[in-house]
């Protein structure tokens, strides 16, 4: 009974992380400034954020971390909440969330390469899927801007999938030290790209929002929520992301996906949620 207890608490807190993160994009839009910007401002806030918490909770687990094995996390996830906000402003938001859903594909094929772990046969035919339908939503971008917020959403997933990697490979790192120090890369990155001084002030409310709010509630929920749902599930509950992000986005900009967008997203969400109950299936005749 326990476990079934823990189960259900960890699909409320996942669950509800998710949503959260859901408005990621919409937030983005509605900043209603450039890419770098808003990089810049949300990454110093996930710091502040973050950093508080982490000095509530006492530095002595962070002081005790790997210090090369956190900078290089760090700097991987610092990139990656780079590109997310440059892929939004540059494509449409349901090409961006869509493209990410390869992030566990990326991550299953560099565990394979530099951890040398087995990679299931159905892995293998999810990528060739995935990256067909990806290739059909970069068809559907006309423009080269589509196309170039389009490759930095594939970047940003493989970004992902690298950052997954790491984290895997070294257990014992504090996930919101990686956070939060991802948030100050983040926004050094973005010091000589960005005009960030002088927004509006309702531009400044909704940084403040995503950042202080938003992005730290949606990563501190899922982190603790993986704490009782294997990965295959936590997986499978993320696609919520993937169908929410472009409805809040349509319902503010009436921003509809492409058809392209549409049958490629349908072809890898599919996919995908084959992969992940297969996982599970596959994880409960392990665990009988």
């Amino acid at each position: 009974m326990l476990s079934k207890n823990l189960h259900a608490r960890g699909l409320v807190i996942v669950t509800v992380g998710v949503v959260i993160l859901s408005f990621d994009a919409l937030l983005v839009r509605m900043a209603a400034t450039s890419a770098f910007n808003v990089v810049f401002w949300r990454g110093l806030f996930i710091f502040l954020s973050v950093g508080t918490i982490l000095l509530a909770g006492g530095l002595g687990r962070v002081n005790a971390q790997p210090f090369s094995s956190l900078a290089v996390t760090a700097l991987v996830a610092g990139l990656g909440l780079v590109l997310f906000p440059v892929s939004v402003t540059h494509t449409q938001t349901a090409n961006t969330v869509v493209i990410l859903t390869s992030t566990p594909l990326f991550a299953a094929m560099f565990s394979r390469w530099f951890l040398k772990e087995d990679i299931p046969r159905r892995t293998w035919i999810a990528t060739i899927i995935v990256l067909a339908g990806i290739a059909a939503i970069f068809s559907g971008s006309i423009s080269t801007e589509g196309r170039f917020g389009d490759a930095m959403a594939l970047a940003a997933a493989v970004n992902f999938g690298i950052n997954m990697t790491l984290l895997r490979a070294r257990p014992e790192l504090s996930r919101l030290a990686v956070t939060c120090l991802g948030g100050l890369v983040a926004c050094l990155l973005c010091v000589p790209l960005s005009e960030p001084f002088g927004l509006p002030a309702a531009s400044m409310s909704v940084l403040a929002l995503t950042g202080l709010v938003q992005m730290p509630a949606a990563m501190v929920l899922i982190t603790i929520g993986t704490r009782f749902l294997p990965a295959a599930e936590v997986s499978l509950l993320l696609l919520i992301e993937t169908l929410l992000a472009p409805v809040w986005v349509y319902l503010v900009f009436a921003e509809a996906p492409s058809r392209t967008t549409v049958y490629g997203g349908t072809a890898i969400l599919v996919t995908l949620l084959a992969h992940s109950w297969l996982g599970l299936r596959a994880q409960s005749g392990n665990n009988a």
